[in-house]
């Protein structure tokens, strides 16, 4: 049997570790896209409840991270450290799941309640399956090429699990809904997502091996966060990570509520009239694959003119294009899609940049400290992204409460500016904050490699702990 360090993994392994992500990503865009309108349209919370219960929840939810972390370095079982929970969270992920999006007859207190309590549970099995998921990849294989392959075949099942539901739900709604956006229609489309979602973790499981037996180190980890404290550069990729995400959320939130009560339905050259589940429908896709696109322009890009350069004009242009959309009218349907091509392109190119200039940060900690706190780097980074979408969640809500917007109803024109504003202007400051942040952070090309070059000499000379 060949060694960890020269296992060649299989198609069959890197595929099955593929569809984790795919399970995952796609009750990622249903708390992206779907949460906040089936919260107030179909579920009758008001948008500012919702907002604050976002940002309760959320931040509870970001530091159960590092726990399940904690938790699963110390797990001992016949199946390693991560598998199992991919095995046995798969049930309760989906149980769970199907409760977020049910809608009992309950007091508007009742309802609030319900929401607090079920989304609670919902971010912490999400938690509960997903760190496992992403640590699982470190103990398949030590081989770096091998590791690069997982993590492309994660990047695929994930835009893919992602492009499902976008394509998919508004028309399943509709169809158990029986034509309208009951909480029927909600709540059988989302047993069809959880129910294939636990059968992909379980896929997962069975279809990989952990082949590394990582220790836990102890009495670290005061050092570490000592490190990463006086990290400057991780704290400036941390606040431009945030901001990203909160361009996201701002964006990916405001979806549905743009096209159902501004656009409306529309009659489409060369389509003819389409109703406006079917636009948004084809908009959210068309987002996902847009930055795909970005995704794959990053790497040339960055390389001919260095990662800070292409972070700041692709946050710049994606702001520039959001506030151009502010000005689009609902029957210029080709105008509107085409900017959502563009600022998904710019957007998209930023994401793998982020998770590239993290590991910048994690050799320049190395570099300055002489201990290496990878783990930490990317664990704190993870907590990030929630952090970004718990911000842009809660502005989402307060900020449709504010303008006066009432559910299922036709909207006053205070209440369609704040849609407007939410999609395009407000989203767009989250993107030019990422590019304040971004302004700051020196660690560009030529500086990484001088880096590079150093911990290089320094490692074979021995005069560094790696860990």
């Amino acid at each position: 049997m060949n060694k960890p360090d020269n296992h060649v993994l299989s198609f069959r392994e890197k595929a099955a570790y593929g569809l984790g992500d795919f399970a995952s990503s796609m009750f990622w865009k249903l708390f992206s896209l779907f949460l906040l309108f089936f919260y107030t349209d179909v579920f009758g919370i008001s948008a500012a409840a919702v907002g604050t219960m976002f940002l309760v929840t959320r931040v509870w939810d970001a530091a159960n991270d590092p726990i399940m972390g904690i938790i699963c370095d110390r797990t001992e079982s016949r199946w390693g450290k991560f598998r199992p929970y991919l095995l046995f969270v798969a049930v309760p992920f989906a149980i769970i799941g199907i409760l977020t999006f049910s809608t009992p007859d309950l007091s508007s207190t009742g309802k609030l309640v319900y929401a607090y309590i079920t989304y609670s549970l919902m971010m912490m099995v999400y938690t509960a399956v997903n760190v496992p998921y992403a640590s699982l990849m470190g103990v398949m294989s030590n081989r770096p090429d091998q590791r690069t392959a997982l993590a492309s075949y994660r990047f695929i099942g994930a835009f893919s699990g992602g492009l499902l539901v976008t394509a998919t739900a508004t028309y399943l709604i509709d169809y158990f809904g029986g034509g309208t956006e009951s909480a029927f229609g909600y709540q059988v489309t989302v047993g069809i997502y959880a129910v294939l979602a636990a059968i992909l973790f379980i896929f997962t499981f069975l279809g990989t091996k952990e082949r590394l037996k990582p220790s836990v180190k102890k009495n670290k980890l005061k050092s570490d966060l000592k490190d990463i404290i006086s990290n400057k550069p991780w704290f400036i990729m941390l606040g431009a990570a945030i901001s990203v995400l909160v361009f996201n959320s701002l964006r990916e939130g405001a979806m549905l509520f743009y096209f159902r009560y501004y656009i409306q339905d529309q009659s489409v050259l060369y389509f003819g009239e389409l109703s406006y589940s079917v636009l948004v429908s084809a908009y959210m896709s068309i987002w996902l694959i847009s930055n795909m696109i970005g995704v794959l322009f990053a790497k040339p890009v960055s390389a001919k003119i260095g990662k800070k350069t292409t972070f700041k004009w692709a946050m710049i242009l994606s702001a520039l294009f959001s506030f151009i959309l502010f000005f689009a009218q609902p029957d210029q349907i080709i105008f509107i899609f085409l900017l959502n091509i563009l600022i998904g392109i710019t957007a998209g190119i930023v994401l793998p940049l982020i998770w590239s200039m993290y590991a910048d940060i994690a050799d320049y900690s190395e570099w300055k400290t002489g201990r290496r706190a990878t783990g930490l780097i990317f664990s704190s980074s993870s907590m990030s992204q929630k952090f970004g979408w718990t911000i842009g969640g809660a502005i989402s809500g307060w900020f449709l409460a504010a303008f006066g917007y009432q559910a299922n109803v036709a909207q006053t024109d205070t209440a369609l500016l704040g849609i407007r504003l939410m999609i395009s202007v407000l989203a767009g400051i989250g993107a030019l904050f990422a590019v304040v942040f971004i302004y700051f952070y020196k660690l560009d090309d030529d500086q990484m490699d001088e880096i590079v070059d150093d911990l290089k000499e320094m490692r074979e000379e021995g005069e560094m702990d790696v860990s």
